[in-house]
């Protein structure tokens, strides 16, 4: 769904700062995942289709790491190595947070529309935001006020970090060059006032968000649904079996056999084989979830647990590579940008330093990432999370791969279901 509207939703769906206290969730499985092929939901709002859609991502995860580990029961815990489901709940609910950060914003537009606040501290209050993340948010207001956006705008166009890794705004560099990319990007924007203008940067994240939620829950969730039907079917089948007779959109039978057996010849490779441009180029990455699929039922049979956890972790590559590569690319760069939305790729950019996936009590930051990489510009002035851009695929590939590794060395936390998003009057947004 597109949102088109210049209105915020009712006040109970507002978000509070990131980290207020929310409840935990229990491991269950509520909601149903939308069948092969039938989409989200359209009449839900971005923040309703994303607790759907990572509802549906913790029923597969968990229907297919009772696959892979003979031993767990869903709605439990594994300790054995994921299955690519298992991240997707945690990066659906990153996503939820973005899309909450939105709801912010557009709430302190609203209430401007109406009367101009006092101060930036009046507009985030405006908003909802307290919390020990509201200092790094006025800092940077003030820091987009000092480059001529009004008040509001300056705080609206700030509070869409809210829900994100504001620590990374600490690094004053960070924070300067933010503060100037979404300057430039309110300066762009379309609009016959700065309230509209403001609007537009607003709306673009959170189409942004959402479609590329809905993308890969489409593409990478239907097939895992998909598979998860024909195996109920067939029962459980070995994996020359699943290479022969499964399918999804896009694969082919042959590729599919040729992924499988790269994968068992490279699965114990070091680094785990990931630039499937280079080394499997006349295979399609939707042939590569086939592949992964097949992986996942020969890990299952597998007595050694080195060789098990192998075939898993390049699974997940395959996956993921689809995931990335295909799925949520044209999210980010849209085949014909839209005349009421500023530039993606930029908006994308300016956010990346903020990026973080939490895993129940485990978490990877992009900021860590950048920190052990090179310097790209050679500049002191310039912190290396600037010098990235999550919506170009060479440049958040490699990180991806590296919070993986994260969740590997803690596969229990894993299962720990993301609590639902709470809005500052203490209500769920986006609940079942």
């Amino acid at each position: 769904m597109e949102p088109n509207r210049l209105s915020s939703p009712a006040p109970q769906s507002a978000p509070s700062s990131p980290d207020a206290a929310t409840p935990s969730a229990p491991n269950t499985l509520r909601a149903p995942v939308p069948g092969f092929g039938s989409p989200v939901p359209a009449e839900l709002s971005p923040l309703e289709q994303n607790r759907l859609i990572t509802q549906g991502y913790l029923r597969i995860a968990h229907a297919m790491q009772a696959i892979i580990d003979p031993d767990f029961r869903p709605g439990g815990v594994s300790r054995m190595m994921p299955n690519w489901f298992a991240f997707a709940p945690h990066a659906s609910q990153e996503a939820g947070k973005g899309i909450l950060g939105a709801d912010v914003a557009h709430r302190i537009i609203d209430a401007a529309q109406g009367e101009p606040a006092e101060s930036v501290q009046h507009a985030l209050d405006r908003g909802g935001i307290h919390g020990p993340q509201r200092l790094l948010l006025e800092a940077l207001s003030h820091a987009l006020n000092w480059y001529g956006l009004p008040r509001d705008v300056a705080a609206a166009l700030a509070s869409m970090q809210g829900a994100l890794n504001l620590e990374a705004l600490g690094d004053p560099r960070t924070l300067g060059m933010t503060a100037q990319r979404f300057a430039r990007l309110y300066e762009s924007a379309p609009g016959a006032n700065p309230l509209a203008k403001a609007e537009t940067v607003v709306v673009t994240l959170e189409r942004c968000l959402n479609q590329g939620n809905v993308f890969i829950y489409s593409d990478i969730g239907g097939s895992g649904d998909l598979y998860l039907t024909w195996r109920q079917a067939v029962g459980p089948a070995p994996a020359a079996r699943v290479l022969e007779e499964f399918s999804r959109p896009g694969s082919k039978t042959e590729q599919a056999r040729r992924a499988y057996t790269f994968a068992l010849e490279h699965a114990q490779d070091v680094p785990r084989p990931s630039d499937f441009a280079r080394l499997l180029p006349e295979v399609s990455s939707e042939s590569m979830v086939v592949a992964g699929f097949a992986l996942y039922e020969q890990a299952r049979q597998s007595p050694s647990p080195a060789v098990r956890d192998a075939l898993i972790g390049i699974a997940n590559n395959f996956l993921a590579y689809q995931e990335q590569f295909t799925a949520v690319q044209p999210a980010f760069t849209p085949p014909a940008p839209r005349p009421d939305e500023v530039s993606r790729l930029e908006l994308m950019q300016a956010m990346t330093p903020l990026v973080r996936l939490r895993m129940g009590p485990a978490e990877w930051k992009f900021t860590d990432y950048a920190s052990t990489q090179r310097d790209r510009d050679g500049r002191l002035l310039t912190s290396k999370a600037t010098e990235y851009n999550w919506a170009v695929f060479t440049d958040r590939w490699p990180p991806i791969l590296q919070s993986f590794e994260v969740g590997y060395a803690n596969p229990a936390a894993l299962w720990v279901a993301p609590p639902p998003l709470v809005g500052p009057d203490g209500q769920l947004t986006g609940a079942d």
